[in-house]
């Protein structure tokens, strides 16, 4: 079977231990994660987690029903690229002397669509939100300049069907959430 990129999103209760064990499914499989977000959802008292994996459509299904075999967890779903909206988030941290003195460093900033965050004397701060293609260009085009630092978020995404999950959820939630 083919690999594919497949988005997981975990819908829980927020418990210690919980993100261990989740990660322990992905462990066992010998399975690397690309990236993995965590944060508040649209329902009170819910967290979501956001994996994506490249894995085949077989494997993909196992770790679901693995996933919500944990008691903290109320559904997981599983949505492929083109099933899905997302975005990634990079900071760039680099030296300011260069912001006066490269002007090709301005062009690089513009045509790849970055927001300066902050300047101080000594560094300047850019943030790039994008596919993770987007974010590798502007990674590729200011690498040779020096970076200070460089971090990425993992994705976020949100289906492109008309999923409502709060629906969907209420009949999983516990009255006590």
């Amino acid at each position: 079977m083919k690999k594919e990129c497949y988005t997981i999103s975990v819908y829980t209760e927020n418990n210690i231990g919980l993100l261990n064990r989740i990660s322990a499914i992905f462990l066992k499989r010998h399975i690397n994660l690309d990236s993995m977000t965590a944060s508040v959802s649209e329902i009170k008292d819910v967290f979501r987690f956001t994996i994506v994996v490249k894995i085949t459509e077989e494997q993909v299904k196992k770790l679901v029903g693995q996933i919500e075999k944990q008691i903290e967890v109320i559904k997981a779903f599983y949505h492929t690229n083109e099933q899905t909206i997302y975005q990634e988030t990079a900071l760039f941290k680099i030296d300011s002397k260069l912001l006066f003195e490269e002007r090709q460093i301005q062009n690089v900033i513009k045509d790849n669509n970055a927001n300066i965050v902050t300047v101080t004397p000594e560094f300047f701060v850019l943030e790039k939100t994008g596919r993770r293609g987007e974010v590798e260009e502007l990674y590729n085009a200011l690498e040779p300049y020096g970076l200070m630092q460089f971090v990425r978020s993992g994705r976020i995404a949100v289906t492109k069907d008309q999923m409502h999950i709060s629906k969907i959820l209420e009949s999983f939630v516990p009255e006590t959430i």
